[in-house]
């Protein structure tokens, strides 16, 4: 899954693409380095990253899935807005990346009413709050119990299981510790019985542990996608890739040797 955000305060590449043009064009630049699909993002969700009007989130993205969805990929767009979800699936979207785990007003009701995927997402607090001191007395079984409850939420408002993906939410609200046991554990979640999406690319964690700058986090990042994979997730989230295609091209290689 490649990444495009379409922000100027996005923690990684905020400003690089605050157009839509240059998100159109950042876009296909990742198809050409093969993505399997394109995660569209029009509001940053960085810790301390304040919230955008509905109006200015629609006015980033919305130009960017019309344009990419008549081309052969799923668009993914990355919201918490119910409003934004819908007008993203009425423009073509198939795939909603919720942080909020469906938990806005009306959310359920409007992707029970398509048909697309949605990723439900665990989080610790808000954008503003999230890492100050977050808590866990148990991260894995914790995080496990909110996914589990989401999915249930979801299916009873009428969202087949088969459209369900669940991320566990690296770095929302979640200290370094928490998130090196989440990684160590993450084929537990395979367990749920749905993919498993992974966001590791670039983020605070791994420059944590290696020293390294956001722009010099390449090979961390993709180490924990190889990982992620090898632990069972599905769906890499990354902004590398092509490194992290050819890296995941191997982890393919080996366990298809083991079937």
């Amino acid at each position: 899954m490649g990444i495009v955000n379409i922000t100027p305060d996005s923690f990684s590449d905020g400003g690089q693409r605050g157009s839509p043009a240059a998100g159109i064009e950042h876009a296909l630049r990742l198809l050409d380095q093969g993505a399997d699909v394109l995660d569209i993002g029009g509001e940053s969700s960085r810790p301390g990253a304040l919230p955008v009007s509905v109006e200015e989130e629609l006015r980033r993205v919305l130009p960017v899935v019309e344009a990419l969805s008549g081309r052969n990929v799923p668009v993914s767009v990355d919201t918490c807005k119910t409003r934004v979800m819908r007008e993203a699936i009425a423009a073509g979207a198939a795939m909603i990346n919720d942080i909020g785990a469906l938990q806005g007003e009306g959310a359920l009701e409007t992707v029970a009413d398509s048909n697309v995927a949605v990723c439900l997402m665990h989080r610790q607090g808000t954008s503003q709050t999230m890492q100050h001191d977050p808590h866990y007395e148990d991260v894995v079984a914790e995080v496990m119990a909110f996914l589990q409850a989401r999915m249930a939420a979801a299916q009873a408002a009428g969202i087949a299981r088969e459209r369900l993906v669940v991320d566990p939410g690296f770095g929302f609200g979640k200290l370094l510790q928490h998130n090196v046991t989440l990684l160590h554990h993450l084929d537990q979640f395979a367990g749920l019985g749905v993919p498993v999406l992974a966001g590791l690319s670039r983020k605070s964690m791994l420059g944590q542990i290696t020293g390294l700058d956001i722009n010099e986090r390449l090979i961390p990042s993709v180490a924990a996608a190889v990982i992620a994979a090898m632990k069972g997730a599905r769906i890499i989230r990354v902004h590398d890739v092509k490194a992290t295609r050819e890296a995941l091209q191997i982890v393919n290689a080996i366990e298809d040797q083991g079937k």
